[in-house]
Protein backbone atom coordinates (compact mmCIF):
# COMPACT_ATOMS: atom_id res chain seq x y z
CA UNK A 1 0.00 0.00 0.00
CA UNK A 2 2.63 2.28 0.77
CA UNK A 3 4.36 1.74 -2.33
CA UNK A 4 1.39 2.15 -4.09
CA UNK A 5 0.88 5.63 -2.69
CA UNK A 6 4.55 6.86 -3.62
CA UNK A 7 4.28 5.70 -6.96
CA UNK A 8 0.86 8.06 -7.60
CA UNK A 9 2.50 10.86 -5.59
CA UNK A 10 5.29 10.23 -8.11
CA UNK A 11 3.01 10.26 -11.04
CA UNK A 12 1.19 13.39 -9.54
CA UNK A 13 4.92 15.24 -9.22
CA UNK A 14 5.24 14.42 -12.95
CA UNK A 15 2.08 16.46 -14.45
CA UNK A 16 2.42 19.05 -11.54
CA UNK A 17 6.10 19.44 -13.02
CA UNK A 18 4.63 19.87 -16.55
CA UNK A 19 2.44 22.87 -15.29
CA UNK A 20 4.92 24.29 -13.40
CA UNK A 21 7.65 24.12 -16.06
CA UNK A 22 4.84 26.05 -18.72
CA UNK A 23 5.33 28.86 -16.01
CA UNK A 24 9.04 29.23 -15.21
CA UNK A 25 9.78 29.35 -19.82
CA UNK A 26 10.37 32.88 -19.15
CA UNK A 27 12.38 33.05 -15.16
CA UNK A 28 13.52 31.35 -12.89
CA UNK A 29 11.19 31.38 -10.24
CA UNK A 30 13.25 33.19 -7.85
CA UNK A 31 15.50 35.67 -8.37
CA UNK A 32 18.68 33.05 -6.86
CA UNK A 33 19.61 30.14 -5.63
CA UNK A 34 21.96 29.67 -3.20
CA UNK A 35 23.57 26.10 -2.23
CA UNK A 36 24.64 24.80 0.71
CA UNK A 37 26.06 20.85 1.91
CA UNK A 38 28.28 18.51 0.78
CA UNK A 39 29.31 16.06 -2.27
CA UNK A 40 25.68 15.85 -3.75
CA UNK A 41 25.46 19.37 -4.38
CA UNK A 42 29.23 20.39 -4.98
CA UNK A 43 29.73 21.62 -8.42
CA UNK A 44 33.24 22.18 -8.01
CA UNK A 45 34.31 24.30 -5.15
CA UNK A 46 36.57 21.31 -3.94
CA UNK A 47 38.66 21.87 -7.42
CA UNK A 48 40.00 24.93 -5.77
CA UNK A 49 41.39 23.44 -2.38
CA UNK A 50 44.93 23.04 -2.38
CA UNK A 51 44.85 20.96 0.21
CA UNK A 52 42.40 18.29 -0.17
CA UNK A 53 42.69 15.10 -1.16
CA UNK A 54 41.99 13.71 -4.71
CA UNK A 55 39.36 11.51 -3.55
CA UNK A 56 37.37 14.34 -2.46
CA UNK A 57 37.56 15.86 -6.05
CA UNK A 58 35.74 15.15 -8.96
CA UNK A 59 38.03 17.04 -11.58
CA UNK A 60 39.26 14.05 -13.57
CA UNK A 61 37.91 10.66 -15.69
CA UNK A 62 35.24 9.80 -15.35
CA UNK A 63 33.23 11.89 -13.52
CA UNK A 64 31.26 14.11 -16.06
CA UNK A 65 31.48 11.34 -18.81
CA UNK A 66 27.98 11.93 -19.36
CA UNK A 67 28.08 15.93 -18.67
CA UNK A 68 27.99 18.64 -21.73
CA UNK A 69 31.60 18.18 -23.36
CA UNK A 70 32.01 15.22 -21.29
CA UNK A 71 33.77 17.70 -18.96
CA UNK A 72 34.66 16.78 -15.24
CA UNK A 73 34.08 19.70 -13.43
CA UNK A 74 34.17 19.00 -10.15
CA UNK A 75 30.72 17.05 -9.62
CA UNK A 76 30.72 13.66 -8.18
CA UNK A 77 28.58 12.47 -11.06
CA UNK A 78 28.97 11.57 -14.21
CA UNK A 79 26.63 14.36 -15.16
CA UNK A 80 24.43 16.98 -13.50
CA UNK A 81 23.64 16.68 -9.60
CA UNK A 82 20.93 17.22 -7.64
CA UNK A 83 21.93 21.35 -7.25
CA UNK A 84 21.90 21.65 -11.38
CA UNK A 85 18.43 19.47 -11.10
CA UNK A 86 16.78 21.04 -8.85
CA UNK A 87 18.23 24.50 -10.34
CA UNK A 88 16.75 23.76 -13.68
CA UNK A 89 13.51 22.64 -12.29
CA UNK A 90 13.48 26.04 -11.18
CA UNK A 91 14.19 27.83 -14.38
CA UNK A 92 18.13 28.24 -14.24
CA UNK A 93 20.17 26.48 -16.81
CA UNK A 94 21.96 24.60 -13.76
CA UNK A 95 23.26 25.24 -10.32
CA UNK A 96 25.16 29.07 -9.94
CA UNK A 97 29.46 28.31 -9.46
CA UNK A 98 31.22 27.69 -7.17
CA UNK A 99 32.31 30.21 -4.68
CA UNK A 100 35.93 29.06 -4.34
CA UNK A 101 36.03 29.94 -8.53
CA UNK A 102 34.83 33.19 -8.25
CA UNK A 103 37.89 36.50 -8.35
CA UNK A 104 36.99 38.49 -5.34
CA UNK A 105 35.72 41.25 -7.98
CA UNK A 106 32.98 38.93 -8.80
CA UNK A 107 31.40 37.47 -5.75
CA UNK A 108 29.10 40.40 -5.10
CA UNK A 109 27.54 40.70 -8.87
CA UNK A 110 27.30 37.14 -8.93
CA UNK A 111 25.03 37.40 -5.34
CA UNK A 112 22.37 38.51 -7.27
CA UNK A 113 21.97 35.06 -9.46
CA UNK A 114 23.20 32.60 -6.68
CA UNK A 115 26.60 30.79 -5.97
CA UNK A 116 26.98 27.24 -4.50
CA UNK A 117 29.23 27.18 -1.58
CA UNK A 118 29.39 23.22 -0.68
CA UNK A 119 32.02 21.44 -0.49
CA UNK A 120 32.19 17.42 -0.35
CA UNK A 121 33.44 15.88 2.61
CA UNK A 122 31.73 18.77 4.47
CA UNK A 123 29.25 17.95 7.52
CA UNK A 124 27.03 19.79 9.94
CA UNK A 125 29.98 19.81 12.69
CA UNK A 126 33.52 21.33 11.90
CA UNK A 127 35.02 18.48 12.60
CA UNK A 128 33.33 16.37 9.69
CA UNK A 129 35.91 15.90 6.74
CA UNK A 130 39.45 17.02 7.80
CA UNK A 131 40.35 12.85 8.61
CA UNK A 132 39.46 11.93 5.13
CA UNK A 133 39.94 14.73 3.11
CA UNK A 134 42.11 16.98 4.94
CA UNK A 135 40.98 20.05 3.65
CA UNK A 136 36.77 20.73 3.13
CA UNK A 137 35.05 24.16 2.74
CA UNK A 138 33.31 23.31 6.20
CA UNK A 139 29.33 24.37 6.43
CA UNK A 140 30.49 26.98 8.62
CA UNK A 141 33.03 29.10 6.38
CA UNK A 142 29.86 28.34 3.59
CA UNK A 143 27.58 30.34 5.97
CA UNK A 144 30.14 32.68 6.68
CA UNK A 145 30.61 33.31 3.66
CA UNK A 146 27.27 34.30 2.44
CA UNK A 147 26.97 36.70 5.08
CA UNK A 148 29.88 38.31 4.22
CA UNK A 149 29.10 38.81 0.69
CA UNK A 150 24.96 40.00 1.74
CA UNK A 151 26.91 42.53 3.72
CA UNK A 152 28.58 44.17 0.98
CA UNK A 153 25.89 44.25 -1.28
CA UNK A 154 23.72 47.48 -1.63
CA UNK A 155 20.21 48.72 -2.30
CA UNK A 156 17.67 45.83 -2.71
CA UNK A 157 19.51 43.35 -1.03
CA UNK A 158 16.98 42.59 1.36
CA UNK A 159 14.39 41.92 -0.90
CA UNK A 160 16.42 40.32 -3.76
CA UNK A 161 17.28 37.90 -1.03
CA UNK A 162 14.19 36.95 0.28
CA UNK A 163 12.88 35.88 -2.49
CA UNK A 164 15.86 33.40 -3.34
CA UNK A 165 15.96 30.25 -2.38
CA UNK A 166 18.37 28.84 0.18
CA UNK A 167 18.71 25.22 -0.99
CA UNK A 168 20.62 22.75 1.79
CA UNK A 169 21.68 18.80 1.72
CA UNK A 170 23.84 17.87 4.10
CA UNK A 171 24.22 15.62 6.94
CA UNK A 172 25.47 12.54 5.24
CA UNK A 173 29.13 12.67 6.30
CA UNK A 174 28.44 13.07 9.58
CA UNK A 175 26.58 9.75 9.85
CA UNK A 176 29.44 7.82 7.36
CA UNK A 177 32.29 9.00 10.12
CA UNK A 178 30.21 8.70 13.09
CA UNK A 179 29.80 4.75 11.90
CA UNK A 180 32.88 3.70 9.98
CA UNK A 181 35.65 5.65 12.35
CA UNK A 182 34.15 5.20 16.16
CA UNK A 183 36.24 7.25 18.21
CA UNK A 184 35.23 5.49 21.59
CA UNK A 185 32.83 2.62 22.65
CA UNK A 186 31.08 4.56 25.06
CA UNK A 187 29.09 6.92 22.17
CA UNK A 188 25.87 8.23 22.56
CA UNK A 189 23.43 8.61 19.50
CA UNK A 190 20.93 10.53 20.27
CA UNK A 191 23.49 13.17 21.99
CA UNK A 192 25.34 12.93 18.65
CA UNK A 193 22.39 13.50 16.24
CA UNK A 194 21.24 16.26 18.88
CA UNK A 195 25.08 17.80 17.82
CA UNK A 196 23.75 17.98 14.10
CA UNK A 197 20.65 18.74 15.08
CA UNK A 198 21.79 22.26 16.85
CA UNK A 199 24.18 22.81 14.08
CA UNK A 200 21.61 22.59 11.44
CA UNK A 201 19.74 25.39 13.60
CA UNK A 202 22.45 27.70 14.01
CA UNK A 203 23.52 27.78 11.10
CA UNK A 204 19.94 28.16 9.36
CA UNK A 205 19.04 30.93 12.19
CA UNK A 206 22.16 33.01 10.65
CA UNK A 207 21.02 32.24 7.09
CA UNK A 208 17.96 34.09 7.99
CA UNK A 209 19.74 36.57 10.03
CA UNK A 210 21.06 37.41 6.77
CA UNK A 211 17.87 38.05 4.95
CA UNK A 212 17.53 34.42 3.89
CA UNK A 213 13.03 33.41 4.20
CA UNK A 214 12.66 30.17 1.59
CA UNK A 215 15.18 27.56 2.63
CA UNK A 216 14.77 23.70 1.04
CA UNK A 217 16.00 21.28 3.51
CA UNK A 218 16.98 17.81 2.81
CA UNK A 219 17.36 14.84 4.98
CA UNK A 220 19.92 12.69 4.98
CA UNK A 221 19.40 9.48 2.92
CA UNK A 222 20.09 5.92 3.89
CA UNK A 223 23.95 5.85 3.57
CA UNK A 224 24.15 2.87 4.20
CA UNK A 225 23.23 1.72 1.17
CA UNK A 226 25.90 3.07 -0.88
CA UNK A 227 28.15 0.99 -2.53
CA UNK A 228 30.78 1.43 -0.48
CA UNK A 229 29.12 0.92 2.75
CA UNK A 230 27.59 -2.25 2.11
CA UNK A 231 30.26 -4.38 3.01
CA UNK A 232 30.94 -2.73 5.77
CA UNK A 233 28.76 -5.39 7.76
CA UNK A 234 30.89 -7.90 9.26
CA UNK A 235 28.06 -10.28 9.22
CA UNK A 236 24.51 -10.91 8.92
CA UNK A 237 23.19 -9.06 11.86
CA UNK A 238 25.09 -6.03 10.96
CA UNK A 239 23.05 -5.22 7.52
CA UNK A 240 19.51 -4.54 7.36
CA UNK A 241 16.38 -6.01 5.05
CA UNK A 242 18.00 -4.18 1.98
CA UNK A 243 21.55 -5.40 2.67
CA UNK A 244 22.50 -2.10 3.63
CA UNK A 245 24.74 -1.53 6.49
CA UNK A 246 22.08 -1.23 9.24
CA UNK A 247 23.95 1.61 11.72
CA UNK A 248 24.09 4.93 9.97
CA UNK A 249 20.64 3.66 8.28
CA UNK A 250 19.74 3.54 11.59
CA UNK A 251 20.62 7.38 12.45
CA UNK A 252 19.24 8.34 9.05
CA UNK A 253 15.87 7.49 9.52
CA UNK A 254 16.54 9.39 12.97
CA UNK A 255 17.26 12.25 11.42
CA UNK A 256 14.21 12.90 9.38
CA UNK A 257 11.68 13.88 12.48
CA UNK A 258 14.47 15.99 14.00
CA UNK A 259 14.58 17.89 11.45
CA UNK A 260 11.08 17.95 10.80
CA UNK A 261 10.43 18.79 14.64
CA UNK A 262 13.53 21.19 14.58
CA UNK A 263 12.25 23.12 11.14
CA UNK A 264 8.81 23.52 12.70
CA UNK A 265 10.15 25.50 15.61
CA UNK A 266 12.10 27.57 14.16
CA UNK A 267 9.38 28.31 11.21
CA UNK A 268 7.23 29.49 14.28
CA UNK A 269 10.21 31.34 16.20
CA UNK A 270 11.24 33.09 13.17
CA UNK A 271 8.78 35.81 11.33
CA UNK A 272 8.10 34.95 7.54
CA UNK A 273 10.27 31.50 7.39
CA UNK A 274 9.23 29.52 5.26
CA UNK A 275 10.70 25.77 4.67
CA UNK A 276 10.39 22.55 2.63
CA UNK A 277 11.81 19.27 3.68
CA UNK A 278 12.64 16.61 1.62
CA UNK A 279 12.54 13.11 3.44
CA UNK A 280 15.27 11.58 1.36
CA UNK A 281 14.78 8.04 3.65
CA UNK A 282 10.91 7.56 1.98
CA UNK A 283 12.42 8.12 -1.23
CA UNK A 284 15.35 6.07 -1.07
CA UNK A 285 12.94 2.94 0.19
CA UNK A 286 10.82 3.92 -2.89
CA UNK A 287 13.40 2.68 -4.93
CA UNK A 288 14.90 0.16 -3.19
CA UNK A 289 11.41 -1.76 -2.64
CA UNK A 290 11.41 -1.53 -6.49
CA UNK A 291 8.85 0.38 -7.28
CA UNK A 292 8.58 1.50 -11.20
CA UNK A 293 9.07 5.26 -11.40
CA UNK A 294 7.78 7.38 -13.78
CA UNK A 295 10.73 8.18 -16.36
CA UNK A 296 12.86 5.66 -14.62
CA UNK A 297 14.06 2.50 -14.33
CA UNK A 298 16.78 1.50 -11.68
CA UNK A 299 17.25 -2.20 -11.61
CA UNK A 300 20.98 -2.11 -10.42
CA UNK A 301 20.66 -0.65 -6.47
CA UNK A 302 23.53 -2.43 -4.83
CA UNK A 303 27.16 -1.36 -6.77
CA UNK A 304 28.45 1.48 -8.81
CA UNK A 305 28.28 2.34 -12.89
CA UNK A 306 32.29 3.70 -11.80
CA UNK A 307 34.03 1.29 -10.35
CA UNK A 308 33.84 -1.28 -7.64
CA UNK A 309 32.59 0.91 -4.76
CA UNK A 310 36.24 -0.30 -3.16
CA UNK A 311 39.15 1.84 -2.38
CA UNK A 312 40.18 2.23 -5.85
CA UNK A 313 37.11 4.14 -6.43
CA UNK A 314 36.10 5.76 -9.70
CA UNK A 315 38.73 6.93 -12.01
CA UNK A 316 39.75 6.92 -15.92
CA UNK A 317 40.74 3.35 -15.67
CA UNK A 318 37.97 1.93 -13.55
CA UNK A 319 35.48 -0.15 -15.03
CA UNK A 320 32.31 1.95 -16.73
CA UNK A 321 28.43 0.89 -17.14
CA UNK A 322 26.93 1.48 -20.70
CA UNK A 323 23.16 1.79 -19.33
CA UNK A 324 23.74 4.30 -16.98
CA UNK A 325 19.64 5.26 -16.75
CA UNK A 326 19.89 1.59 -14.91
CA UNK A 327 21.91 2.63 -11.99
CA UNK A 328 21.19 4.27 -8.66
CA UNK A 329 24.77 4.95 -7.64
CA UNK A 330 27.46 6.38 -9.84
CA UNK A 331 30.06 5.73 -7.61
CA UNK A 332 30.66 4.30 -3.91
CA UNK A 333 28.79 7.07 -2.77
CA UNK A 334 27.05 9.63 -5.40
CA UNK A 335 24.15 9.30 -7.45
CA UNK A 336 23.98 8.86 -11.11
CA UNK A 337 22.46 11.98 -13.20
CA UNK A 338 19.43 9.74 -13.53
CA UNK A 339 18.47 9.31 -9.74
CA UNK A 340 19.32 12.81 -8.85
CA UNK A 341 16.85 13.97 -11.53
CA UNK A 342 14.15 11.72 -10.05
CA UNK A 343 14.90 13.08 -6.60
CA UNK A 344 15.35 16.67 -7.83
CA UNK A 345 11.36 16.39 -9.31
CA UNK A 346 10.13 14.93 -6.19
CA UNK A 347 12.32 18.01 -4.51
CA UNK A 348 10.12 20.34 -6.35
CA UNK A 349 6.74 18.80 -7.04
CA UNK A 350 5.67 16.51 -4.36
CA UNK A 351 2.15 16.78 -3.54
CA UNK A 352 2.79 16.09 0.34
CA UNK A 353 3.77 12.30 0.72
CA UNK A 354 7.83 12.54 0.70
CA UNK A 355 7.81 16.95 0.86
CA UNK A 356 6.56 18.63 3.90
CA UNK A 357 4.93 20.85 4.62
CA UNK A 358 5.04 22.16 0.52
CA UNK A 359 6.95 21.28 -2.15
CA UNK A 360 9.66 23.93 -3.45
CA UNK A 361 7.84 24.88 -6.41
CA UNK A 362 5.39 26.34 -3.93
CA UNK A 363 7.99 27.83 -1.44
CA UNK A 364 9.50 29.27 -4.38
CA UNK A 365 6.53 30.94 -5.62
CA UNK A 366 5.67 32.26 -2.30
CA UNK A 367 6.13 35.74 -1.92
CA UNK A 368 7.73 37.49 1.62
Amino acid sequence: MANRRGAVALVAAVCLLELARRGLAEEPAVPAMFVFGDSTVDVGNNNYLANSKQNCKANYPRYGVDYPFQSPTGRFSNGYNLADQLAQKLGFDKSPPPYLSLPDVAIIPQMSKGINFASGGSGLLDSTGPAVCTQVFNLTAQVQSFTSAVQKMGNGTADLISRSLIFVNTGSNDLFEYTDFPSNTTRNDTEFLQSLVASYKSQLKLLYGAGARKFSVVSPSLVGCCPSQRGIGHDKNDLDRYGCFRAPNFLSRQMYPMLDSMLRGLATDLPGMRYSLGDSVGMAELVLNGTVLPGANFTVLDRPCCGDGGAGGCNGTATLCQDRGSYLFWDGFHPTDAASSVFARELFADPGVFVHPINVHELAELRP
